[in-house]
């Protein structure tokens, strides 16, 4: 590859990556943003924020069920294989052991997007409610003007 070749490569990325960029949206989507004129705000209702909360609550619960059958076999194969002197024992420890630690690492997440979720509609909620009652009625603001 030569030199000019590499700017134009160069030239032509920097071009590519200078489009706005879109965010679940298409060409003509009223809620995309960018040259089509649509807002950009993010929308999220309580509802959807509820609705996936609890499905990672219920996702947690099943991986914790069934995510764990085979771990008891499977490590007392690799021990058995051990003690036959087959390094295949070793390596299935491994295999069990890494599995414990995915499955860890995937409750852990799922916990932290439900307890995040709900902790979210909570905090948006009691948010709104100290606006609401912050705000002054348009009568009582014009008493002040008068």
């Amino acid at each position: 590859m030569s030199w000019s070749e590499w700017d134009q490569i160069k030239a032509d990325a920097a071009q590519r990556q200078s489009a706005q960029m879109r965010l679940n949206g298409l060409d003509g989507n009223p809620g995309a943003s960018g040259a089509s004129g649509g807002s950009g705000d993010l929308v999220v209702n309580k509802d959807d924020l509820g609705a996936i909360g609890h499905e990672a609550y219920l996702l947690h619960g099943r991986l914790s069920r069934d995510g764990d059958h085979a771990r008891p076999s499977t490590f007392s194969a690799s021990i058995a294989l051990t003690n036959g002197n087959f390094t295949s024992g070793s390596e299935l420890l491994k295999v069990h052991d890494r599995w414990n630690k995915q499955l860890r690492t995937l409750l852990d997440a799922c916990a932290r997007i439900s307890n995040h979720l709900d902790y979210s509609k909570s905090t948006h909620a009691k948010d709104d409610a100290d606006i609401r009652g912050a705000l002054l009625s348009v009568s009582k603001i014009n008493e002040y003007f008068k």
